[in-house]
């Protein structure tokens, strides 16, 4: 068992993100308004309250006590959000043919900026390594106000992460859909081999550095994308991707509560030697010192594992193997096009 779940309100709280992150998704593809409305828009309005709340709370004023300052503070939270931002905008660049999206080197961009997001998570993972180590029984408090665990698994996980980066390939292999309003940046080379892979690392960082969120934001939003891509937009997984992991960031950012105390909040096994456990939130863990509890770590460290074998597996065994039968360096050149995943998303191309 990954999670514990309690009631039916978590259950619903899982599946109104899911259907919430799908939808808007579907907004913010299919029309130009609905993504640069997102992306450019409410994010300006975003960074204006962010910086508001930072002066506030530099002088003691409300911005000291605001939930987005206690609790979503760190630097990682902001990285995040702002380079699947950059992201989601630079693809529409891409598929809408627009500014320097109309050259043939920003092609790359899809590439580098996955590769920046994963490197985020991987310096991440890499800190709460040292701060476990450097800790009593692994707990390190965070600047989000949070109890982790950092051990052994993190090391794992943050090596399958850089693995993750290599097991991208065609990184020029970038093409808008041929429909009426070029609605998706496809990238056909990127199949389920890497989704998968890239999955289970994502899963495994966020179970391991974020597991009062990870419910959400480590379930419901990486099987958003994947659902969208595998039965109605194939090829469009990174697109996919960063529009939900964009838009999810601007939610958590703003409203963090909602995964965090109450009805909605999950906890992973990791809290489950915590005296009263069943009843608490993650808010409850704030007020406690957990350095004198043995932590639950069989499960991060079996996903670091799974996580580590697959981008092996996917590295070493698929995309290598397949460079080496075609004779094609596979970051400059797209080896999946004898597969059926490559040739749906192709079709879907505008040549």
């Amino acid at each position: 068992m990954l999670f514990q779940i309690n009631s039916m309100w978590q259950l619903l709280g899982w599946v109104l993100v899911f259907a919430g992150l799908v939808i808007l998704n579907e907004i913010e593809r299919r029309t130009k308004l609905g993504g640069y409305g997102i992306f450019v828009g409410v994010l300006a309005i975003l960074t204006v309250y962010f910086i508001a709340i930072q002066i506030s709370a530099v002088n003691g004023g409300w911005g000291a006590t605001n939930d987005t300052y206690v609790y979503m503070g760190g630097w990682f939270h902001y990285a995040k959000l702002y380079a699947a931002a950059f992201g989601c905008i630079g693809f529409m660049f891409l598929k809408y043919k627009q500014w320097i999206g109309k050259t043939d080197w920003f092609k790359v961009w899809p590439f580098v900026i996955v590769a920046i997001n994963i490197m985020i998570a991987v310096a991440s993972d890499f800190e709460s390594a040292i701060k476990g180590a450097q800790a009593v029984n692994g707990w390190w408090y965070s600047i989000e106000d949070v109890w982790l665990n950092g051990g052994w698994w993190n090391w794992v996980n943050g090596i399958a992460g850089i693995l993750n980066i290599f097991c991208m390939t065609g990184w020029w292999g970038i093409y808008a859909s041929k429909d009426k309003n070029h609605q998706d940046m496809l990238w056909p080379d990127m199949t389920v081999w890497f989704i998968v892979a890239y999955d289970l690392w994502n899963f495994t960082y966020t179970y391991n550095n974020l597991p009062t969120h990870s419910w959400y934001c480590g379930l419901a939003l990486l099987l958003a994308p994947t659902f969208a891509n595998a039965l109605w937009n194939k090829g469009g997984w990174i697109q996919n991707r960063a529009n939900t992991l964009a838009t999810w960031c601007m939610f958590a950012q703003v409203v963090p509560m909602f995964q965090i105390k109450g009805r909605f909040s999950v906890l992973p096994v990791l809290y489950s030697n915590v005296e009263g456990f069943e009843s608490l939130d993650a808010f409850s863990l704030t007020t406690m010192d957990l350095t004198s509890v043995a932590p639950n770590t069989k499960v991060q460290g079996f996903m670091a594992i799974i996580a580590l074998v697959a981008n092996v597996i996917c590295l070493s065994v698929i995309i290598i193997k397949r460079a080496i039968e075609q004779k094609k360096n596979p970051y400059k050149n797209e080896i999946f096009a004898d597969t059926k995943d490559f040739k749906v998303a192709i079709a879907r191309a505008e040549k």
